[in-house]
């Protein structure tokens, strides 16, 4: 068809998306063309050239806040991408909404939490019939009426495109509710308190909250977390819980660390923490002085972490000291909490991870994780005897549901596994008695002996063992002809635990196999297992994905042809590496949020998680090998011409810890260089952040893309190498 024939044909012409161009039979969906502006950047005596640098928006600050302002070039080119995956994704929109429809009737519209008692009453959350976001409730203890909702997130999301309530707290006199709100997906979150006898709001509403807030034990003063401009947190404040001047807590120095406020179980102390992956301190504020200055609790020493638990009079130390990889806990006399005054108590065990502790009144609870399965273990304050809860599956998730009261036997937990819907037990640590207060119901049905849950091991290419856990139908066989889903992550020392997913049946219950990594980088084998999958051991987070791939396919569970690779965030940086490194092994990989650009990233101290992850991977501003080594597997910097297989990558728009232009840019360039032919995809939610869309039910539209790309990326049968 010539440019004459175009302009005067019909008015079907008119509805062609962007991205399409007439043919004779069909439209054809057709990429972007993409604008190049090289710019050569100078750093440690190398030079790089980054053709798309333009795509980052240089009021990126202010996009967070309000993505309607990002750079006209900018949108256009992204609103150019979204059309063409439409238009390339389109022949599966009826999947996409079968899967969607599937994935919903999995969810119980009604449900409700099982309430959490304090005091002379129960708290809880609850949704309506076709509710995207909880209320937030609390009733007298012990009755099924007197409902009283304190938050209805639906009427607050109302009228806005992106709403989610990122932390709740009450009062200890029951009087006060503050909340936290995310309105952008930017993590800017707003503080707001409400007077529960009035149902008004008090005091006034705190603008750049990082997420979390608490009220003192006296329920006198408010406490939170301050979120700076470039979205770090810098400050802990402190105001008259109704209202009044805010006061600055403590201020942190350092742009490395992280830092949070909480109490602890006991009530007795207001907690601030600082750290990173390497380093953490703790400082403490007497609950019944809320306004003291708060005292450090053990200064901080380059490479000890360490967290802290009120308990029996003293306290309770987690932490890797003096060598204790996987950590040992320790105690601590009060006045003498200096690391020097430290008595160990927990030893140290190789490879049995100590998680995190949890304290009662009169017994305490710690989780200890071994080859990427979670023990829960119980200590009795009176004679420090100890049992355990015991599970008999081969991969399964035990964890400790956190509650309000101190002074009470009773510890609730919850369990879950590939196969088994989520359960929620009360624990009576006396008494050694559990009851199941709640099973998660699927509404549309779920038998769990059609399926098997195989945990097996890939040989490293070092020789490591890695735990897969692998969830399949009975009766799809293992000779290599069932499609393959391979799912990994591998950074922060964060476990890929194997619990059941609403989600992932929508593809097994199609025949394919569903594969979750246990790589290093995560903690799933211990602290020792996320030390050997970072820095400069990063690349063994890569290797392994590929030797769990390889070891599945060559043991019947799928094959190159047949298998699609999924990870997001620092998982969406494992596919950029991988596929560079092994481009052959997959037809298809799903990218979502992808830190892909990572020495641009980690050599840009405005963004908001550089500075404090220089830990986590380098830092390429003042160390050259880190520079080098960096480069050596950036998945941006090391696209080159080989047989890509398809790939979406997915973004935010006001995503403010892997930024939209990373994914932009890694598409176009992947588009750019690929030999295969294969498509290369991106698609940008223009209202949403790191976590995607904020409603229950819109978020799993975005998940229904995803696994419907992941069909079509096998049935199409794309050019393989």
């Amino acid at each position: 068809m010539n440019r004459r024939e175009v302009l005067a044909a019909s008015a079907a012409a008119a509805a062609l998306l962007p991205g399409q161009v007439m043919s004779a039979t069909k439209p054809k969906p057709v990429p972007p063309v993409v604008k190049k502006e090289p710019k050569v950047i100078e750093q440690l005596g190398r030079k790089r050239t980054d053709d798309y640098a333009w795509m980052k928006d240089d009021n990126w600050q202010q996009v967070l806040r309000d993505p309607t302002i990002v750079k006209a070039d900018v949108k256009e080119h992204l609103t150019a991408e979204n059309a063409y995956t439409k238009a390339m994704l389109s022949s599966t929109e009826d999947l996409q909404t079968k899967m969607f429809e599937e994935m919903k009737g999995r969810v119980k519209e009604d449900d409700a939490s099982v309430p959490a008692p304090d005091g002379a009453w129960e708290y809880y959350t609850r949704f309506n019939k076709g509710g995207q976001h909880p209320l937030f409730c609390r009733r007298p203890k012990g009755k099924a009426d007197g409902e009283q909702i304190l938050l209805d997130a639906d009427k607050l999301a109302e009228g806005k495109a992106y709403s989610e309530v990122a932390a709740t707290a009450h009062s200890s006199d029951h009087k006060l509710f503050a909340y936290a709100e995310d309105a952008q997906g930017s993590e800017f979150h707003k503080i707001f308190v409400k007077d529960l006898e009035t149902g008004q709001l008090v005091g006034e509403t705190i603008e750049a909250g990082y997420g979390d807030v608490i009220f003192s034990p006296d329920g006198a003063w408010l406490f939170w977390t301050n979120r700076d401009t470039e979205g770090r947190p810098d400050k802990v404040f402190r105001r008259p819980a109704r209202g009044g001047e805010a006061t600055v807590v403590y201020e942190e120095s350092d742009e490395g660390m992280f830092m949070g406020v909480g109490t602890t179980a006991s009530d007795a102390f207001i907690s601030i923490g600082i750290g990173n992956q390497e380093t953490s301190e703790l400082r403490l504020i007497p609950a019944e002085t809320p306004t003291a200055t708060p005292v450090v609790f053990a200064a901080r020493n380059p490479g000890v972490l360490y967290d802290v638990e009120h308990w029996d009079g003293k306290f309770v130390i987690r932490t890797n000291a003096g060598g204790a990889v996987d950590f040992k806990l320790c105690t601590a006399e009060p006045g003498k909490t200096e690391a020097a005054h430290w008595k160990d108590w927990i030893a140290h065990r190789p490879g049995h991870f100590i998680v995190g502790i949890g304290a009662f009144k009169d017994h305490l609870v710690r989780i200890e994780r071994v080859n990427a399965n979670n023990s829960i273990f119980i200590t009795k304050r009176a004679d420090k005897s100890e049992h355990a809860i015991a599970v008999d599956e081969k991969a399964y998730v035990l964890g400790i549901e956190g509650g309000f009261e101190f002074d009470t036997p009773v510890m609730r937990y919850t369990y879950t596994s590939p196969t088994t819907p989520r359960q929620w037990f009360d624990y009576d640590m006396e008494a050694r008695t559990k009851t199941l207060r709640k099973t998660q119901e699927i509404p549309s049905g779920h038998d769990p002996s059609k399926y098997v849950v195989d945990r097996v091991y890939a040989k490293a290419s070092d020789g490591a063992e890695v735990p897969i856990t692998v969830l399949r139908r009975k009766d799809v066989a293992l000779d290599g002809k069932a499609p393959l889903l391979v799912y990994g992550y591998g950074s922060y020392g964060i476990p890929q635990e194997p619990g059941f997913s609403i989600r992932n049946f929508s593809l097994v219950d199609r025949g394919w196999v569903w594969a979750i990594t246990h790589i290093r980088g995560g903690s799933d084998k211990g602290w020792g297992w996320f030390q050997d999958g970072r820095k400069f051991k990063k690349k063994n987070t890569f290797t392994d994905f590929i030797a769990c791939t390889e070891h599945l396919q060559k043991n019947g569970y799928g094959k190159p042809a047949k298998t699609v690779a999924y990870g997001g965030s620092a998982g969406g940086l494992l596919m950029g590496a991988v596929i560079n490194m092994r481009p052959d092994l997959y037809a298809g990989i799903i990218a979502a949020v992808p830190f892909v650009d990572v020495i641009n990233t980690m050599s840009d101290t405005s963004l908001p998680l550089t500075p404090p992850e220089w830990p986590e991977w380098g830092n390429p501003i003042e160390d050259a090998a880190a520079y080098d080594y960096m480069m050596s597997y950036s998945p941006y910097d090391n696209v080159g011409k080989k047989p890509y297989p398809s790939v979406l990558a997915t973004g935010g728009l006001s995503d403010g810890r892997v930024t939209y232009w990373e994914p932009e840019k890694w598409a176009v360039k992947l588009r750019e260089n690929t030999t295969s032919g294969n498509p290369i995809l991106l698609k940008i939610n223009m209202e949403a952040g790191h976590g995607g869309a904020s409603g229950r039910f819109d978020f799993l539209k975005e998940i229904a893309l995803d696994y419907a790309y992941a069909v079509w990326a096998v049935e199409k049968g794309w050019t393989r190498v």
